[in-house]
């Protein structure tokens, strides 16, 4: 990183200092990507808004996809598929271009989480870039690799010690109470290999159709329960009936043979 930014003690830089963006590329307007990539940046970025509060005494949080990370107004972004930024609003007036990207003295910080999804060899996950994020001072860097493109494992987590990255030995990222997890299964369709976030027993954090699917169940298991409670107490109600009748009809028979029944 070729300059350091100095914050306040706010975090952020006073207005008259902000530098000056309008030389920066924020969007170049032609996205390419695979279908798999796509599907599962969603997945990752849906899932938190839909069915995370965050960590506790984190005030608001940032997920996005292919969004330029700027630590400094000198050099050009880095663009991970996936980033999680904690104790961040995104500014009202977002549509400005000081607003538009992740810039570090807007923000005040860098993500704490930064996911890069592998489908070939070019994007040098394992050289430049975690570098670079070790640079920035990202918390967690993950890199997805389902078709073991770079020839280690599927799921591969770094922890920032220090200035360098080392492996983790668990998929829990502490600082942010969520961990992640690869899930076989269906999402919207289409069935596969998935990196999925998850909380601290493994349970995967649902997406808003799986929550919404959950809900549904669980009405539906509320339904039949209620259902066999009445169903319950109506063959209680039949048998309390046919017992009463049955001892009247016994106490008929006894008084026609002249023997008036106990009461």
């Amino acid at each position: 990183m070729s300059e350091s930014i100095i914050l306040t003690d706010a975090g952020l830089l006073p207005e008259d200092l902000l530098p000056d963006v309008s030389h920066l590329v924020t969007e170049d307007d032609e996205p390419l990507d695979n279908l798999p990539s796509e599907k599962q940046q969603r997945l990752l970025t849906e899932t938190l808004y839909s069915s995370w509060n965050g960590p506790s005494n984190a005030q608001g949080f940032l997920v996005a996809a292919n969004v330029g990370l700027f630590p400094s107004n000198k050099q050009p972004p880095i663009v991970p598929d996936v980033f999680l930024s904690l104790d961040v609003q995104v500014a009202d007036n977002w549509w400005e271009r000081r607003h538009r990207s992740y810039f570090f003295w807007d923000f005040g910080k860098p993500p704490e989480v930064v996911i890069e999804i592998v489908s070939n060899r070019e994007g040098n996950e394992t050289g430049r870039k975690i570098l670079e994020y070790a640079r920035m001072r990202v918390m967690y860097y993950i890199i997805f690799d389902p078709t073991r493109q770079l020839g280690g494992e599927v799921l591969q987590m770094y922890e920032l010690r220090g200035r360098q990255y080392l492996p983790m030995s668990e998929q829990w990222l502490t600082e942010v109470e969520l961990g992640l997890c690869l899930w076989e299964g269906a999402y919207e369709g289409k069935r596969d290999v998935w990196l999925r976030w998850c909380d601290a027993t493994g349970n995967i954090i649902p997406t808003g159709a799986e929550r919404a699917e959950q809900e549904r169940l669980r009405a539906e298991q509320e339904r039949l329960r209620a259902e066999q409670e009445c169903l319950r107490a109506e063959q209680e109600r039949e048998a309390k009936e046919t017992a009463l009748q049955r001892a009247e009809r016994l106490a008929a028979q006894l008084r026609a043979l002249g023997v008036e029944p106990e009461v």
